[in-house]
């Protein structure tokens, strides 16, 4: 990759990393600690949270966990999903997400979603503010269309800065992010983090069951997201795919991701260590492309942005 992206050690980034979304939630202290070790002992020293998640238990327990290697990790949150993105709020929240951790910088503060009623002016200079103090390294926006990132990095140019990474959702069943978003970072030197690799639970095969308890059982936003017919169809055939090769339908799911898109940098997540162990095995997993073309045959891929499709 272009870009020298490291830990403040100088210690190169980590192709994977973990997102602390359920820390403080579904995951307490001891869980957390627990995945926190494995992650670690696989090399990853790349961890991932947010000002709103978990009511800000996420943040808390990551910086009481990774105070002792804190030079040696690289750690981003996100501010702006609530309240949008002034230079009052991405100042009083990243203020807070400082306490949170107990850290005085971060090394990337993504913008965690797009804001049409606050001038990207006013937004991007807060953050090339907070960046030549010393208080962020890197700035990264999540849930931005491509057109989106190319009008903010055009402003973020004009205060002396760059978007440095994106952070989309993409898995086998949410594909989007390749019409325009990939090509687009691809072009732009802009770091992909993306998230949901295993499509919120559904890529585990967890919910072949119809007594199955979790986000898309009980969250109307995943229910509505992976609600599609052939997404359960996908994931029945993963699943399936699975047995056959004596391998855990996560481990795929995953290792196919990073074979599909071998740039981008997939977030993994879990309430358990136990629920996290098929998602790190797949660190290791050596896939075929033979292996590759049956679990990409299980989704259909996304047209190319262009309104001449009958000559792309």
């Amino acid at each position: 990759m272009a870009q020298d992206i490291t830990t403040p050690g100088d210690a190169p980034l980590s192709h994977f990393a973990f997102g602390t979304m359920q820390w403080g939630g579904g995951a307490d202290e001891d869980a957390a600690r627990a995945m926190y070790s494995a992650c670690r002992a696989c090399g990853i020293n790349h961890f991932d949270t947010a000002f709103v998640y978990t009511d800000g238990a996420s943040e808390t327990l990551l910086g009481k966990i990774a105070a002792k290697d804190r030079d040696q990790l690289f750690i981003a949150t996100k501010v702006g999903y609530l309240g949008g993105a002034s230079r009052r709020v991405i100042q009083m929240q990243f203020d807070e997400c400082r306490k949170r951790l107990g850290f005085d910088s971060v090394d990337l503060l993504y913008l965690h979603r797009w804001d049409d009623e606050v001038e990207l002016e006013e937004t991007f200079e807060t953050m090339a503010e907070l960046q030549a103090s010393g208080a962020i390294r890197h700035i990264g926006v999540s849930n931005y269309a491509a057109w989106q990132v190319m009008k903010a990095q055009w402003v973020a140019d004009g205060f002396g800065t760059r978007i440095d990474f994106i952070q989309p959702m993409l898995n086998l069943v949410k594909r989007q992010a390749e019409v325009e978003i990939m090509p687009m970072a691809a072009a732009e030197d802009i770091e992909v983090a993306s998230y949901s690799p295993l499509g919120g639970g559904l890529l585990t095969g967890k919910y072949s069951s119809e007594a199955a308890a979790g986000r898309l059982a009980t969250d109307d936003r995943y229910r509505q997201r992976y609600g599609q017919k052939w997404m359960h169809e996908a994931a029945t055939g993963l699943q399936k795919i699975a047995a056959e090769t004596g391998t855990e339908a996560a481990t795929l799911a995953v290792a196919w991701l990073a074979y599909h898109a071998p740039r981008v940098r997939p977030i993994l997540s879990a309430r358990t260590p136990d629920q996290l162990t098929p998602s790190l095995d797949a660190i290791r997993y050596q896939m075929t492309p033979e292996l590759y073309d049956r679990i990409s045959a299980l989704s259909p891929a996304p047209a190319p942005a262009t309104d001449r499709l009958e000559e792309a």
